[in-house]
């Protein structure tokens, strides 16, 4: 019964959490937002008071059940190791916890965290990579599917379905994204909960929590004929079948030790003074205890690339005219989304999940490739520009990086401000008269006036309204110079009111 519990709740959480990141728009995240908040590093970063105690509050009861319920990386890897239980039954063994490899892994999250090393603690935040893994592996592939039947339905006149363009929005993490899936599957099939119990920070915070659990799985010793199933069965290599021992700071109550044992000498009960001493027998407990070396193996691997993001160009005016893409420029100082108070702020709260990269449906987020901020969001407006009545990355964030903000308050929000290359531009060149900026401009920002105040006759050019200008890079997006708009935003450090 427990393990059918936990595989009907691991399986909602992880059919909804995935649609949070494939669907693109947005239903899925008005029923199962909450899902994301659940998540222990973003509600940590969030400082989400209530998630955080009903977190521990679960792991003192019931041990670390987080881990096969509610993380999708941890289910995500429960299915890896099922598969390789089909190939080969019986292949797990009982290890000795390996504390340095633990430890130091949750020291250098934290150590990366207070020195502002965003890249580091996005690599190791099991949502993030879970994040990494959908929205660049599998959203694509989703989104092809929806294509696919887009032109279906419209070939029966049907608007069912609508089709959305899938593009690359950065080679380098999705680099990453594969690197880390063939890891978790490699490590999964071989060991099961190897990545959990050595390298995962939230594995090793909760560990603290559960050694003190109220309900775990126990041992009865006079029932246990020593046959090693239970062992044998454990993906957290933490049942040592011979001295009747289960190590709770590794359990991750999954219930396939109870389900395997064909005597009945496991059970998953409240802990009492009679069962917290266990008689134990060998030398297995003394080995772990001076720390020899373990049996399980364990690679790690990471391949970084620095290419920029792929675009194509365009066809146009049915297939006849060739538009030269656009690139986005080189900007000093990056451009953050609204809501996200200033790139302080991002740097230490986002943990680099892809969500709202996922969720945006004007293409402007994208993962940066700066290895400080590396998979952080930043704004381009080579595919679109932020539009004042979307609040979307603002309502999906789970950890705080980016605040909640209405529509009337991002109107009012200062990310940047645009600057003009007269040199680039059309109108200022005399030949042709343009003023995209100026027409598209949401706010008002921009007024195309005459280059020599003393001439009307002269050529237009666009001034900048500053004091008026959020940065919203729709005069960055409309300009029609290519490859690099003659318009482009620069972002600020601090976003403010105007």
């Amino acid at each position: 019964m427990l393990r059918k519990i936990r595989i009907t709740l691991a399986t909602i959480f992880l059919i909804g959490l995935t649609l949070l990141f494939l669907d693109f728009t947005g239903t899925a995240h008005h029923w199962l937002g909450w899902m994301a908040k659940t998540q222990a590093i973003e509600a940590i970063l969030a400082l989400n008071v209530v998630v955080i105690v009903l977190l521990v509050v679960l792991t003192l009861v019931f041990g670390r059940i987080y881990c096969s319920v509610i993380c999708p990386l941890g289910i995500m890897q429960d299915i890896f190791g099922w598969l390789g239980k089909k190939s080969k039954k019986n292949r797990y063994s009982y290890s000795p916890e390996v504390r340095w490899l633990r430890y130091g892994m949750l020291m250098v999250m934290i150590v990366a965290f207070l020195a502002g090393i965003g890249s580091i603690v996005q690599l190791l935040a099991p949502y993030s990579a879970f994040g990494r893994i959908m929205t660049f592996i599998f959203q694509p592939l989703w989104k092809l599917g929806n294509n696919v039947l887009a032109s279906i339905a419209e070939r029966a006149d049907s608007y069912a379905f609508y089709s959305v363009d899938v593009w690359l929005k950065s080679l380098p993490v999705l680099i990453i994204a594969i690197v880390t899936l063939v890891l978790l599957v490699v490590l999964a099939w071989r060991g099961g909960r190897t990545y959990c119990n050595t390298i995962c920070p939230v594995g090793t915070l909760l560990s603290f929590i559960s050694r003190f659990s109220w309900f775990r799985i126990q041992f009865d010793a006079d029932k246990c004929k020593s046959c090693s199933l239970c062992s044998k069965n454990c993906k957290a290599s933490c049942i040592d079948f011979k001295t009747h021992h289960v190590d709770a700071s590794r359990c991750v109550v999954c219930g396939d030790c109870i389900s395997s044992c064909k005597f009945g000498a496991l059970k998953y009960a409240p802990i009492t003074k009679a069962s917290s001493h266990t008689p134990q027998t060998g030398n297995t407990s003394k080995e772990d205890k001076e720390g020899k070396s373990s049996r399980r193996s364990f690679l790690l691997a990471t391949a970084l690339a620095t290419s920029a993001v792929i675009a194509q160009d365009k066809k146009v005016d049915g297939g006849l005219a060739l538009i030269q893409a656009k690139q986005s420029p080189k900007r000093l100082t990056p451009i953050t989304p609204p809501g996200s108070l200033s790139a302080q702020n991002m740097a230490r709260r986002c943990t680099g999940c892809q969500l709202c990269v996922s969720e945006c449906p004007n293409d402007v987020l994208r993962p940066s490739t700066d290895m400080m901020s590396l998979m952080q969001p930043v704004m381009e407006y080579d595919r679109g520009y932020c539009r004042p009545e979307c609040n979307r990355c603002s309502e999906v964030c789970p950890a705080g990086a980016i605040k909640p903000i209405d529509l009337e308050e991002k109107s009012s929000i200062q990310i940047g401000h645009a600057i003009v290359v007269a040199k680039e531009c059309i109108s200022a060149q005399g030949t042709d008269e343009c003023g995209n900026c100026a027409r598209h401009c949401p706010t008002g920002a921009i007024e195309m006036v005459p280059s020599d105040p003393n001439d009307d006759l002269s050529p237009s050019v666009p001034a900048i309204n500053e004091a008026q200008c959020i940065g919203c890079g729709a005069c960055e997006y409309v300009c029609p110079v290519r490859p690099l708009s003659a318009i482009h935003v620069e972002g600020h450090e601090t976003h403010k009111h105007i």
